[in-house]
This record gives structure tokens, sequence and C-alpha cells, in this order.
């Protein structure tokens, strides 16, 4: 389905793989007013277990705080020295006065790398994840559902090889957040093997493109913008304004395009009466470029936009992995910045994604 890239008001479209018809949300206020009440707009649309995203009311409650304690503060300050030096091995790596893919060459093998390094997860299983994340690609590309499920699997394959001699090893396992995600219990219970690749699924499956993909938006934003290059430099130093930065970035160019949700109840949203069973997508970009909301779209202004960005959404289902990939997004940059004395676009505009770099 081809996102409306102009907000206006709730539409039908085709929102499923079978062309069944729901509606898309593109205005800000609307997608933020489905976004925070799950009570209507459920957030449980698969068949599959989704822990905790796929889940609403008390049992999304039960998981979440388990889910949200692998992303606090202090966590993340313990994990920022271990990525970077992966974040700066992996510019180090790209060349220098040619052409460089922000995505291909940078975005997907820092992306993986961080991610086995903050999970614990073996180098050696790069080449495997990096050769996952080009099938799934492909596969969505196709449109087919059957190729799709086969390479989901595939990943769920991929993640119980890790979790279950963990499992086995009991307290003689290695002491990493896998582990400690085996072990987790919620109210008194351990987590079922399903519920723990559910997670790891959400946390890796999913996150490792969109990790890549922000750093290529991020990576051509530089290149692209002498304005936002500058901004990035002078304040180099300044962890929160480069925070606020990359997501303004994301805001301009958001690459996560939609969740899906389903109405509980007959309701009203935008002037659109919306049937209960009816299917809804929230499209976070257009949300993003709302002119009601954010006036210029394009205009960079990460202070006065930060209170109103969707990049990882809202209401209770907001991103909990947000701290992590800020993080990555984060320090990858700085990385880039010393690295460089200034990033500039391909000579070439039709490879988007090309930047080259200078010392």
């Amino acid at each position: 389905m081809g996102l409306v890239t102009q907000p206006g008001p709730p539409a039908r479209c085709p929102v499923g793989p079978t062309g069944d018809p729901g509606w898309l949300l593109t205005r800000h206020a609307d997608v933020v007013a489905a976004a925070s009440d799950p009570v209507t707009f459920s957030s449980a649309v698969s068949r599959h277990l989704q822990v905790p995203n796929g889940l609403d009311g008390e049992e999304h409650a039960r998981f979440r705080p388990l889910v949200d304690s692998f992303f606090a503060a202090d966590r993340m300050a313990a994990l920022e020295p271990l990525l970077r030096p992966v974040a700066a091995a992996a510019v180090a790596a790209l060349p220098v006065g040619v052409p460089v893919d922000a995505v291909e060459d940078l975005g997907r093998p820092y992306a993986v790398r961080a991610t086995c390094t903050w999970l614990g997860w073996p180098d050696a299983l790069e080449p495997t994840l990096l050769a996952w994340m080009a099938e799934n690609h492909a596969a969505t590309a196709s449109g087919d559902p059957g190729r799709t499920a086969a390479v989901a699997a595939r990943f769920d394959e991929i993640i119980r090889s890790l979790t279950e001699p963990r499992r086995a090893a009991g307290d003689d396992a290695p002491d990493d957040v896998t582990s400690e995600l085996v072990r987790a219990r919620v109210e008194g219970r351990a987590l079922t093997d399903e519920e723990v690749v559910s997670v790891l699924r959400n946390w890796t499956a999913g996150d490792i493109s969109s990790v890549a993909l922000c750093a290529g938006v991020v990576v051509r934003h530089l290149a692209a913008r002498p304005e936002v290059q500058r901004h990035l430099r002078t304040h180099r130093d300044d962890a929160a304004a480069l925070d606020r930065a990359v997501d303004e970035l994301l805001r301009i160019e958001d690459p996560f395009l939609f969740n899906r949700r389903v109405a509980t109840r007959d309701t009203t949203i935008g002037g659109a009466r919306i049937a209960a069973g009816e299917r809804v997508l929230l499209a976070w970009p257009s949300a993003n470029r709302d002119p009601d909301r954010f006036g210029d779209p394009d205009a960079f202004r990460p202070d006065e936009n930060a209170p109103h960005n969707l990049v990882y959404g809202t209401g209770p289902h907001v991103c909990p992995g947000r701290p992590l990939a800020a993080l990555e997004l984060r320090v990858v940059l700085e990385e880039l910045l010393d690295a460089t004395a200034r990033v500039e676009q391909a000579p070439t505009p039709d490879d988007l994604e090309c930047v080259v770099l200078h010392p």
C-alpha cells in the first residue's frame, strides 16, 4: 500500500495483505488520539504472540515494566562505552573521497554489531543476520505472505539457537542480556520460550533494520543540509542536543511507516465513523509532517518540535527501545563527526543513499 504523504481526514484503503479495507490516519491529532486510546484501538492485531507491543490492558501492563527495565538510564550509560568502539570501527571501515551507501555500508553492519554487543551475541553471527536482513527485505518487497512467514520463522530459529543453550545451562549461562531475559520472571513465574523469543524478535528483527535506516536518514541529511551539519558539529559534545537533533531529522524523514490497530467498538475519529472490528493504520510519517502541528514540515527545529515528535510513537505503546536506539544513533553520529571534516552528497543525484566522507 502506498502511504498517504499529505495529512488529511481518515481515508478508507486496503490495509492488509489480502487487500481488506480499513482506515488510514494521517493527521497528527488523529494519530495521537488513536495511539492514546488503547481501549478503543487495540494493538492485538496479529495471530502471533507479540510481547509487549501486541498486548493490551492488564496483559500489556504485566510485561511492560520488565521490558522497560532493560532500557533503564543506568544500563544505557553502562552500554555506551561498549558501543563506542563498535561505532568507531564501522566508521573507520568506510572509504573516504568516494561515494559510500549510508545504509548498506554503515547503517546495516553497525546496527547488527551494536545489537550483538548489547545482547551478548557472538560476532560470528553477523553474516547470518546481514543475510537475513537481505532476505527479509526481499520477502517484504515481494508481497508474498508465504515467503514473509518463512523468513520470520527463520529468524525465530536464529533466536532459539541462542536462547535454548542458555536455558539449558542455567546458572552457567553467559552473563549477558539474553541470559538475563531467559531467566526473567513476570509476577513470579518464568517466561515461556515463546515469550522470550517474542521479546527478542521485537528487539531485533525490526530494530536492526530500523536503526540501519535511521542511520542512513541522519547521514543523508548531514550531507544534504549544510546548516544541519554545522548544527551537529557545533553541538558535538552536547549529548542531549544531538539526541534532539537526530529525533528531528527522523521526524522530517520518518522511516517508521505505520502501526496497526483494530477498533474494539464503534467510534468516531477525525470526523470518520469507524466500526468495531475495522482495521486502522497510524501513519507516523504523515503525522510527523502535519503542517497543522509543525508548520513547515521540512524546517529543522529540534527544540521547538521535540514535544510533538512521534518518531517513537506515543501513548502506552510508545517504543520501549527508544533509549537504546537513540544511544546507538548518537554514538555512531559522534564517531562520524570525529572522523570527518565534512560529509557531502555524492555527485550522482540518483544514488540518494550515497555520501562522500572527507577527513
